[in-house]
């Protein structure tokens, strides 16, 4: 299965977010494409970055590497990376590795978009 992203910004109580919708699989073959669409929107100076997830239907080891490493961008510029996941199959999957500590997860891109950091 192929990997679907699209990106808008919007406004909320905590400033400025990008919103990246991901859909399909993040997988060995498809996370360097999500990959390079962080790393062009942290180059491109959006900081506080919100990946919707609901339409993730696998994820692997090679997704949360790029995740993690998503993340490590974003705070080297002070910023932010929340999840939007709502899925048992993909949250157990952060569960079990401890990223439940590390990425802040949100049920609706609403949610996550009115957090603050």
């Amino acid at each position: 299965m192929d990997l679907s992203l699209s990106t808008r910004n919007v406004t909320g109580p905590g400033g400025d977010r990008t919103v990246v919708e991901v859909g399909g699989e993040i997988d060995v073959y498809t996370a360097p494409k999500l990959r390079e669409q962080l790393v062009e929107l942290v180059n491109d100076g959006s900081y506080h970055l919100v990946v919707d997830m609901e339409g993730v239907d696998f994820l692997d080891s090679t997704g949360l590497g790029v995740l993690v490493g998503g993340l490590k961008r974003v705070r080297a510029h002070e910023g932010s990376l929340r999840l939007v996941c709502n899925q048992e199959r993909i949250l157990k999957i952060f569960r079990i590795t401890g990223l439940t500590k590390v990425f802040p997860i949100h049920t609706t891109v609403e949610e996550a978009i009115e957090a603050t950091d």
